[in-house]
């Protein structure tokens, strides 16, 4: 089976979440290596992650994936000890 990772990201003044980072395989092994050493909260979601691989690098998620990244997003927000101190 081939591995892939999606890294996405949202920052509030943008209009939704991007895609920062995807790949196969090496790739997919470093973005997850990446994501660890900086502890960022990895979700094992094959069938999302196989749903964004159908879109580049810099795109927003669109618009019908709102809802399950949303959710996945404010659960990782739950997760930060740092989120209290950011505006």
């Amino acid at each position: 089976m081939k591995k892939r990772a999606v890294a996405v990201k949202y920052e509030k003044q943008e209009p939704a979440p991007k895609i920062i980072a995807k790949g196969n395989d090496h790739l997919a092994d470093l973005i997850v290596k990446i994501a660890r050493e900086n502890d960022i909260f990895i979700e094992e979601n094959d069938l999302l992650s196989k749903a964004l691989m159908n879109f580049d690098v810099g795109d927003y998620i669109p618009e019908e994936m709102y809802e399950i990244v949303a959710k996945l997003l404010a659960f990782v927000y739950t997760l930060k000890p740092w989120n209290e101190n950011e505006e």
